[in-house]
């Protein structure tokens, strides 16, 4: 599990970097460690190196993991995976944000579904900022408005916008990408509405992000490794 240490260590560093690079404080951005398809004992292990903040693509999955991983304080469950409207129940009852919204019908349910006396569930809206049909998520056209219709639901808080940038190594159009997203955020602002939270960029792409303002990075490969196929074990 030390190499685990190592790997986040060696992100936060990226991150460091990219923050200075464009002229921001490091600790404007957020890593989120993408645990999707890995066991809890490496959780766990990025856990022990100071990681708290966790996304998980399968609520089933998911609500296993934060069953098995009760005593950590302080550890985060974020969905960054599709939501089914069938599975809005145990998204609501499992995670501690979605960042995976991209419709009015699904954050109604989320709302709804939320227990009541706890905490209120944080949510992003996504949107399609690489038009591409394989892609998740709201047009940019209608990022505002759905915002601002998700802001107004008891039991959720707003927090701001998701987006994937397509695979791509040319630094150009992943950060046109990115600067797509940061529009919705402005545009978001303009009428009102609170949206502190930018998440977008991965390993590959995480420098172009954090250019752009992203406050929230997504990494997955880079900490844990590449996934084996779902319903296998990781080498």
């Amino acid at each position: 599990m030390v190499p685990v240490a190592n790997a986040l260590q060696a992100v936060r560093e990226r991150i460091a970097r990219a923050a200075r690079a464009a002229g921001r404080d490091p600790g404007e951005v957020t890593l989120l460690a993408v645990s999707k398809t890995f066991p809890s004992a490496v959780i766990r292990a990025a856990y022990a190196a100071g990681q708290r903040d966790f996304g998980e693509n399968y609520v089933q999955e998911g609500a296993a993991k934060r069953a098995d991983l009760a005593g950590l304080p302080g550890l985060r469950l974020v969905l960054v995976g599709p939501l089914q409207g069938n599975k809005a129940r145990a998204a609501a009852e499992t995670f501690d944000a979605v960042e995976s919204v991209d419709r009015l019908k699904i954050a109604q349910r989320l709302s709804a579904l939320r227990p009541e006396g706890g905490p209120p569930l944080e949510v992003l809206v996504q949107v399609n900022i690489s038009g591409e049909a394989s892609k998740s998520g709201c047009g940019p056209a209608d990022a505002a408005a759905l915002a601002a219709a998700v802001a107004r639901l008891p039991r959720l808080a707003f927090r701001g916008f998701m987006g994937i940038a397509e695979p791509t190594d040319d630094p150009a159009l992943q950060r046109s990408q990115f600067a797509r997203l940061r529009r919705c955020r402005d545009e978001a602002r303009s009428a009102g509405i609170d949206a502190p939270v930018l998440s977008m960029g991965m390993t590959g792409d995480l420098e172009a992000a954090i250019a752009e303002g992203a406050t929230e990075v997504r990494v997955g490969t880079a900490i844990f490794g590449a996934r084996a196929p779902r319903g296998t074990a990781p080498a």
